[in-house]
């Protein structure tokens, strides 16, 4: 005895609107430069004993931490990626990264 199979494709559908999913979480404000508190730091862990310089800390939208991973990406002449709110430069780029910050008016950075 075969089983009809579904010409639906496993999707349901309601009309119930509590089960809807909405997108209207709250706008995260992006703190100014000088009231950033950004930490950059060597990481080798988890990839093959190649550097990354990492910059943490920095409250805002993801927009603008994409836009200042670009930015630093940029200025230091590397690849690099933004993971969880976390900003991934290529190589020991710590120093490149703090004086760039600096000059943009970020506050002291480790």
């Amino acid at each position: 005895m075969r089983k009809k199979k579904s010409y639906l494709g496993g999707i349901i559908y309601s009309t119930d609107s509590s089960l809807l999913s909405n997108n209207s979480e709250e706008e995260i404000i992006t703190l100014t430069p000088e009231d950033q508190s950004l930490k950059v730091i060597l990481d080798t862990k988890q990839r093959a004993g190649k550097a990354v310089t990492l910059v943490t800390g920095f409250i805002g939208s993801t927009a603008d931490v994409d836009k200042l991973s670009k930015i630093l990406k940029t200025y230091c002449g590397t690849g690099g990626s933004v993971k969880d709110g976390i900003i991934i430069i290529q190589g020991d780029q710590r120093e490149k990264v703090k004086q760039w910050l600096l000059k943009s008016g970020y506050k002291k950075t480790n």
